[in-house]
């Protein structure tokens, strides 16, 4: 199958998503599909670019820049993107081509037009990734009000609703965020978010050439913005600065991340450092005891992080600060990988951190139990062909 794989990320970007993606048409590959990566891209030099990554090929093609500094620079880039995409997509040789699957991940919530256009020529299904309800959760932590802003951004999400043949969602509780959107035409889903296990080649950062050297190792990966709520979080890393022999890794990027660096300038129990490669996470996660999760406390749509994958696949045990009642704390919880904490007590928030430093026989049982369930439920393969099946297509390569 000839499948275009649409997103706004893709390496050499070190996000989530760039590096699911990476994962996914990875796999398509090796189960005998000939997948597309189209990605926009800020250069000006050429209007499309084609390359080959790890036996993948990835066509660039030119765009504004959607990471402005501005919220208002940012939107209008979003909006015109899926235009100034399918235009130079017109203009590559993959102009005439006739898709045999449509894919897209979302966020962002503006591909609704390219993709319904590639489809009328293509006359092929689609299936949207789904990761963030937006903008319902930007209203929940106060972002957004429900004003013309949300409206236009509702419009805009329905618009890739529409021209999706399926829909897959991260849990089975935001099936209902979509739900009036079921046809007979059209499939809901849980799509569970996936993650390769790669070695471990090392790591630029070496924790025993650092201040938290001998220390139990709390780690936290990935972006660090409005939406994860840090607040409770720092205010715990601060108080716990008597026990010697626990430390705080912070790895990521992310609009609070200069001000959460800039906190902790004089102190011995925390190191913040710029994000690294993937190919160095597994080695990373080597040298950390507990993977440490943060989700804003309004935010009430269901989400399971990359970082949260990440942790499980390589076998970290889990402490996050999240929403009660959301399907993250029954996965954690269920499946005792973890602990979890809904309140917003520093001291109650301490004594998880305690338990998990100090009791090394449970960590090891979490960190069994983790690996078990990212084997299960997070595999690069089972989301690779689970897409594959809506299409009604079964692989050339056998599992």
């Amino acid at each position: 199958m000839l499948i275009a794989l649409i997103s706004t990320d893709y390496p050499p970007l070190r996000t989530s998503a760039a590096v699911q993606l990476h994962d996914l048409a990875r796999k398509l590959v090796l189960l005998g599909h000939d997948p597309i990566v189209i990605v926009p891209s800020p250069q000006k030099t050429a209007a499309w670019t084609l390359e080959r990554i790890d036996g993948v090929q990835v066509l660039r093609v030119h765009s504004r820049p959607t990471r402005a500094a501005s919220r208002v620079l940012r939107v209008i880039s979003e909006m015109l993107l899926p235009f100034s995409m399918y235009l130079n997509i017109r203009r590559s040789p993959f102009r005439s081509v006739r898709w045999d699957l449509i894919v897209w991940y979302s966020p962002p919530i503006f591909f609704g037009p390219l993709v319904a256009q590639l489809r009328r020529t293509s006359d092929a299904p689609t299936y949207l990734i789904l990761r963030d309800i937006f903008p319902e959760w930007a209203v929940d932590i106060g972002l957004m009000r429900r004003g013309p802003i949300y409206v236009l951004f509702k419009t805009v999400a329905a618009i890739q609703y529409f021209v999706a043949d399926t829909i897959g969602v991260q849990t089975e509780s935001n099936l209902a965020y979509v739900s009036r959107w079921a046809r007979p035409s059209r499939r809901l889903e849980v799509l569970h978010n996936w993650l390769t296990v790669e070695p471990n080649t090392g790591c630029s950062i070496e924790i025993e050439k650092t201040c938290l050297a001998g220390r139990k190792i709390f780690v936290y990966i990935g972006n660090m913005g409005v939406a994860q709520g840090l607040d409770l979080l720092m205010d715990l890393v601060e108080s716990i600065r008597d026990r010697k022999d626990i430390g705080f890794l912070f790895v990521g990027r992310g609009t609070e991340f200069p001000s959460c660096q800039a906190r902790f300038r004089e102190v011995d129990n925390v190191l913040f450092h710029p994000e690294i490669p993937a190919a160095e996470i597994p080695g990373l996660l080597a040298q950390c005891h507990v993977g440490l999760v943060a989700l804003h406390p309004d935010h009430r749509t269901h989400n399971i992080p990359g970082k949260f994958v990440s942790y499980v696949q390589y076998g970290l045990p889990v402490l996050a600060r999240i929403s009660e009642g959301t399907d993250l704390q029954g996965l954690i919880e269920d499946y005792g990988i973890g602990k979890v904490y809904v309140g917003s007590s520093v001291r109650d928030f301490q004594i998880l951190v305690g338990q998990l430093a100090d009791d090394e026989a449970l960590r090891h049982t979490m960190s069994v139990r983790a690996k078990k369930l990212g084997q299960s439920l997070f595999s690069s393969e089972a989301a690779a062909r689970q897409i594959i099946a809506s299409a009604g297509a079964s692989e050339q390569i056998p599992g």
